[in-house]
Parts: C-alpha cells; sequence; structure tokens
C-alpha cells in the first residue's frame, strides 16, 4: 500500500506502483489520442517514481502524471545546460475533472522532479486547451514558444515552463 501524497476532495494522490500500470495506460487510452507503449510507461515508473503520480478515489485510479528527466538547453536561461523535467503526460477521467485534481497531479509532479534536483519542468500543451493552459499559468508556467504542427493531426502547441530552482 503506498502512502498518501495529498488528499484532495476525498481523492488521494500518491507515488503509482506498478500494479496500478494497467489502470493508467487504461486512463491514457480513453482520454488522450497520444499513447504509449506498456514498455514506455514501465521505463518511466522505474527512471524516476518521484513524479509519476496517480489519483485514486475509492480504490480506483481515476488520472495520472508521468515525468522524465533530461538534460538540455534551459528554457530560461541563454546558455549552458539543465537537469530539467519533463511533463510526458497527465490525463484525468473526464467526471473527474474540476476538482482541483489535475492541479494536485501537477503539484506532486513538479515536487517529484524536484526530489531529483531539476532546475526546471516543461511541457507541451495543446494551443486549444484553454483549461489546461489556465492551470498551468496558475502554477507558474510560462509559454516560451509556439510548436507549430507539434501533433499529429497538425495541431500546434504551446511548450510551457516554470524554474524550479
Amino acid at each position: 500500500m503506498q502512502l498518501a501524497l495529498r488528499r484532495v476532495n476525498g481523492y488521494i494522490i500518491r507515488r503509482c506502483a506498478y500494479e496500478d500500470l494497467n489502470s493508467v495506460i487504461s486512463i491514457n487510452l480513453k482520454t488522450l489520442p497520444e499513447h504509449y507503449t506498456e514498455y514506455f510507461f514501465e521505463s518511466l515508473l522505474r527512471e524516476i517514481p518521484e513524479a509519476f503520480i496517480i489519483a485514486e478515489i475509492n480504490n480506483v485510479v481515476v488520472g495520472y502524471i508521468m515525468c522524465k528527466l533530461e538534460f538540455g538547453f534551459s528554457n530560461f536561461r541563454k546558455l549552458g545546460f539543465v537537469k530539467k523535467g519533463h511533463v510526458v503526460s497527465i490525463a484525468l477521467l473526464q467526471e473527474h475533472r474540476g476538482k482541483s485534481i489535475g492541479e494536485a497531479l501537477m503539484m506532486e509532479g513538479i515536487n517529484g522532479v524536484s526530489t531529483r534536483k531539476g532546475d526546471e519542468i516543461y511541457l507541451e500543451v495543446r494551443t486549444s486547451n484553454g483549461p489546461a493552459i489556465s492551470l498551468y499559468q496558475k502554477l507558474g508556467f510560462q509559454i516560451k514558444s509556439v510548436l507549430k504542427s507539434y501533433y499529429r493531426d497538425g495541431e500546434d502547441a504551446n511548450l510551457m515552463a516554470l524554474e524550479i530552482a
């Protein structure tokens, strides 16, 4: 049994366990057009379990965030490489949205990257996804660039980033 990182409106926010992966994959398939292999989910859980977080209610997984660590050019500084977190995927079943669960998942994902000494964290979000963009801005993320035709369907993405350190 994993310990709760936080509780929000009756939901438990905790680290993902291997046993949760089938539920996470199912949520990904139901909610997002971008899908990944089972191996990809497993590898992220092994790489940085501190930032692979789930939300559950009544022992049912209803959302997740998974991040990875990378070294690359900063989204904030002109020179130098930094250690940065990448929010690879965040999803919440439709009927559980609007209850501050997405915000709690994001905050714990950020905390996980910070625990691993990440300097910043970034993500890509569809330019049409107003609610997500608003949430990320509320958490301090800034739009750093627009990635033209980023998604398979041709939609642009905003690259958004937050300085942690």
